[in-house]
């Protein structure tokens, strides 16, 4: 039986994301919110009742992922997300009730945007960084205990952040492992990776960390101390000088323990010119709303220096490294950064990863089967399968051939929901409006 809100896409390529190959002429019956049945051309018609969607010369492909994000301005973020078929995102770092409320809009479709699970407040030390948003914990008992109440709340995983010191980030691994709960975010300061990642630490962000890690390669003094944030990453200047046997062996390890890494190279991309980002001279400034220029201002506003292209290549070198090393890699923008746009950015950073160096195939792993299973949420999201969420989009070329072809997008499924490409040019349009006002 059909519910009534049935789609049949005919004559579509489906992008096997696991396996890396194509699943040419199949026709894809979404029932729903889920993909219910999945057949060659000509082994089953079009259902009656149901909406007929021409496949034929598309490439029917996962809804993407951004794994590090924080959302912040839901009208504008959520409609630029689905037209950029982007259907999940992992918010890193906002006041709790406020994630929880925003993540449980999203889930019932009360608000429009991709769905997302969260990390709530990150637990910083004193006095945190940003304090509106950040849970501070000075002492060893007041990290278990944070992490205690950020459980009892909902949240899908720990945020721990760069101003931790060492004995306070050691007892909230310790909790939040005893929780079933997943450590990630920034290595803090005052720990080396290699320590955070056998004490628990299950993503690293922005690569912070890995810049001590070169400098102790390199027979540099490192002095472990709280406060600050990316201090190290001067490091990767002169990764070239780095033994390379050396840097596996450490990587190997770091591995060992099931760390991830989330690099967000598009933060460092647009680093490069962060002042004319604030001056609002950047692509795509029409779709940043005032309420987010205003924060760029308040947080960055101070910082008008502009980052070098040197230090983002050898960050994009380290990405094929790590990806060579068999690190677990997800792809995130840190959206709220100045520059990172909304869903767009997403697509700036697989085509670093693939300038880098890292197979389509696997880039695109890594913005879809692979931060599901990292939150949990493979067994619905991620592939395309019978019995899945219907979370896809349908692009015009291959994006396993060119990773960039995932962002001709023609069509996006959100949880069964179709947007053809009228809809999403609404959606950008309607995005515009909300950004004058």
């Amino acid at each position: 039986m059909l519910s009534g809100d049935s789609k049949c896409i005919t004559s579509v390529t489906i992008v096997d994301v696991e396996r890396g190959n194509l699943l040419p002429d199949r026709t894809v019956l979404v029932d729903g919110d889920r993909i219910k049945r999945i057949r060659r051309d000509g082994e089953s018609g079009v259902p009656e009742r149901s909406l007929a969607i021409d496949g034929h010369g598309l490439y029917l492909m996962p809804g993407l992922v951004d794994a590090h994000m924080h959302f912040v301005d839901p009208p504008t973020f959520g409609r630029m997300m689905v037209a950029h078929g982007v259907t999940l995102v992992r918010d890193m770092g906002n006041p709790t009730n406020q994630a929880l409320a925003l993540r449980s809009g999203l889930q019932k479709g009360e608000i429009l945007g991709p769905e997302m699970v969260t990390t709530g407040s990150p637990l910083d030390g004193f006095p945190p960084s940003i304090p509106q948003v950040a849970i501070a914990c000075r002492m060893p008992e007041e990290g278990r205990d944070a992490v205690r109440k950020q459980a009892a709340s909902g949240v899908n995983q720990i945020k721990v952040y760069s101003g931790l010191e060492r004995d306070v980030f050691l007892a909230i691994a310790d909790e939040a492992q005893g929780l079933g709960l997943k450590v990630v975010g920034h290595v803090p300061e005052a720990v080396y990776i290699d320590e955070a990642a056998e004490r628990g630490q299950r993503s690293c962000e922005h690569l912070f960390g890995f810049g001590k890690m070169i400098a102790r390669l390199l027979g540099e003094p490192v002095r472990l101390k709280s406060g600050g944030m990316g201090t190290d990453v001067q490091y990767f200047a002169r990764l070239s000088e780095v033994d390379s046997s050396e840097m596996q062996k450490s990587l190997n390890g770091i591995r060992s323990h099931g760390m991830a890494v989330c690099p967000t190279m598009v933060v460092f991309k647009h680093a490069t010119h962060l002042k004319d980002i604030l001056a609002g001279s950047h692509p795509m400034a029409e779709y940043v709303s005032p309420m987010v220029r205003d924060m760029w201002n308040s947080i960055w506003g101070h910082s008008q220096q502009d980052s070098t292209e040197g230090v983002l290549r050898n960050m994009q070198a380290f990405v094929k490294i790590l990806h060579e090393a068999d690190f677990t890699m997800m792809v995130g923008t840190d959206l709220l950064v100045p520059g990172v746009i909304p869903g767009y950015s997403v697509h700036e950073e697989m085509a670093l990863w693939q300038e880098a160096g890292v197979p389509p195939t696997d880039v695109l792993r890594d913005t879809t089967i692979v931060p599901a299973r990292f939150v949990g949420l493979d067994h619905r999201l991620g592939t395309i399968a019978e019995g899945k969420t219907a979370s896809m989009v349908l692009v015009r070329d291959n994006p396993l051939e060119d990773v960039r072809n995932a962002g001709k997008i023609e069509g996006v499924f959100l949880r069964g929901r179709f947007f053809n490409r009228d809809e999403l040019d609404r959606l950008m349009q309607e995005t515009m409006i909300l950004c004058r006002s």
